[in-house]
């Protein structure tokens, strides 16, 4: 089965490693702007590997560097890795030249004071609700594209989206007849030892995280300022931990494919220094997204802001401590209320000696090969776009099991108020 990875950061890097695990990718091509990267990642995974290992020079922004690189490739199915600013260029690269689809997560802007995407974007948030920059309807909206070809595109199968989609089908399929309530925790007990720095490409976690918040509630969504709702929780293998609120994408599509859910919340753990440092980089303005003029020249402060912050793939060898991301879900079963928690516990030192990367590279990495996995090998199918929690969600779990993901369930778990 050929494979076409695009990008060769962090994420990438635990993807590739993971493909090369398993037996159906026979050739994987490493395509990304920076060639050597690709180069000396497929250099140190020859050994291991029996797959045929290529690499190649792409620009993710332009359709026909795309197409070229798939027409000399002629992929079965495509990852993309990239960043999220290219979901939709990649998609149409794949529809123009025959290829199934998959990433980690959904599209966004990458200028949000773009006239045209704002309108559009004006135009959602007066008719959903919800503020955050980022949402499912662009990459939705090409569902009868992909019918037509008759080709499929999984959405958002890294962990969270992805596995907790994964596990909310789960649990319907297995301990409910009715889920109600879900709570996703997405706790990183984690320690680098740098006054600030983010865990994956700053210009995405900083403009999530400083965004306001929200969840879905009884049919709509319920807005909330940045971190505005805070709850304290007692994770295993972490401890005791504050987490915020956040608006996420998971959300959106766990609301319109669980029947009879009532709510859905996203929380997300912080440290009071992250949280510090960064309130202050935006109340100067370094978050912005539109270029301001510097002695004679352009610069997007948050652009400039990632170079001056340590690269996120360079945490590895110094990050300790473990992360524990799952989901809380109470609901009905044959009559009677119940609630469990389906959870995973990930070492970023375990993580780091097996790929290179700290665990939060590894946890959504290794779902990034499953759902591509689930997709090369007809496992999940069907011509159309489609979340992981539309599909059966058994063949995934056992393959978290399988590839270093390992879940657990709590029949008694701590419920968030």
């Amino acid at each position: 089965m050929k494979l076409l990875v695009i990008g060769c950061g962090g994420v990438a890097t635990v993807a590739i490693h993971k493909c090369c695990e398993n037996p159906l990718f026979t050739e994987i091509m490493i395509a990304s702007r920076t060639k050597s990267k690709c180069d000396a990642l497929a250099e140190k995974l020859r050994g291991r590997t029996s797959a045929k290992l290529t690499t190649a020079t792409v620009n993710a922004d332009s359709f026909e560097s795309l197409c070229e690189i798939m027409k000399e490739c002629k992929p079965h199915t495509v990852l993309n890795v990239a960043l999220p600013y290219q979901d939709l260029t990649i998609m149409d690269a794949c529809l123009e030249c025959g290829a199934n689809y998959v990433d980690t997560a959904n599209y966004e802007a990458e200028n949000t004071d773009d006239p045209e995407w704002r309108a559009i974007y004006e135009k959602r948030c007066k008719e959903k609700g919800f503020t955050a920059y980022f949402d499912y309807s662009w990459q939705w909206a090409y569902q009868e594209k992909f019918k037509k070809a008759g080709l499929t595109a999984l959405l958002g199968t890294g962990f969270d989206p992805g596995v907790t989609s994964v596990y909310s089908a789960y649990a319907l399929k297995h301990y409910f007849d009715e889920i109600h309530y879900i709570d996703i925790l997405d706790c990183n007990g984690g320690d680098h030892g740098y006054p600030f720095a983010t865990n994956f490409n700053p210009e995405i976690n900083l403009r999530e995280v400083s965004a306001n918040g929200s969840y879905w509630e009884n049919g709509h969504w319920v807005e909330t300022k940045p971190m505005e709702i805070k709850r304290e929780y007692d994770f295993d293998g972490v401890g005791m931990k504050d987490m915020y609120l956040l608006h996420h994408e998971e959300i959106e599509s766990l609301a319109k494919n669980i029947p009879n859910v009532k709510r859905i919340r996203f929380f997300m753990t912080f440290g009071q220094s992250y949280l510090t440092h960064m309130q202050c980089l935006q109340n100067v303005g370094m978050l912005g997204t539109s270029p301001v003029h510097f002695e004679g020249r352009e610069i997007v402060p948050i652009k400039f802001l990632k170079a001056l912050l340590p690269d996120p793939a360079s945490l590895g060898p110094r990050t300790v401590g473990k992360t524990n991301i799952g989901c809380i879900f109470r609901g009905v079963k044959d009559g009677k209320e119940k609630s469990i928690y389906i959870y995973n516990v990930c070492d970023h030192q375990e993580c780091y000696k097996e790929t290179g990367s700290q665990a939060i590279s590894y946890t959504t990495g290794v779902p990034a090969m499953i759902g591509t996995a689930m997709v090369a090998s007809g496992t999940w199918k069907g011509p159309g776009v489609f979340n992981t929690e539309e599909f059966d969600p058994d063949p995934y779990m056992d393959a978290l099991n399988k590839y270093g993901l390992p879940w657990q369930v709590n029949e008694n778990p701590v419920l968030v108020d």
